[in-house]
């Protein structure tokens, strides 16, 4: 009975630090702003910033891995969420 506790907290530790493994601070990257000229290469998306809720565009930001497995912080205009109807 022991055993199988053990295991069970040593599966969840390791799925734990997987999941931590995808929150590096992305403070040191360089934060690129997109236009219709900008070339994407987008392999995996990680995180995308929440809109402010304005009814107005509003900056968000895309943290990704490219092809090569480099991060990249991407900043581009949406509608924000502030507007009913």
């Amino acid at each position: 009975m022991n055993t199988m506790k053990m295991a069970m907290v040593l599966l969840l530790g390791s799925l734990g630090a997987q999941a931590y493994a995808d929150t590096v601070p992305t403070t040191n990257l360089r934060v690129e702003t997109y236009d219709y000229s900008t070339k994407l290469d987008i392999e995996h998306v990680i995180s995308i910033t929440e809109p402010a809720n304005e009814c107005a565009p509003v900056p968000v930001q895309m943290t990704y891995e490219d092809s090569h497995g480099q991060r990249h912080v991407l900043q581009y205009q949406i509608m924000g969420t502030g507007c009913s109807s």
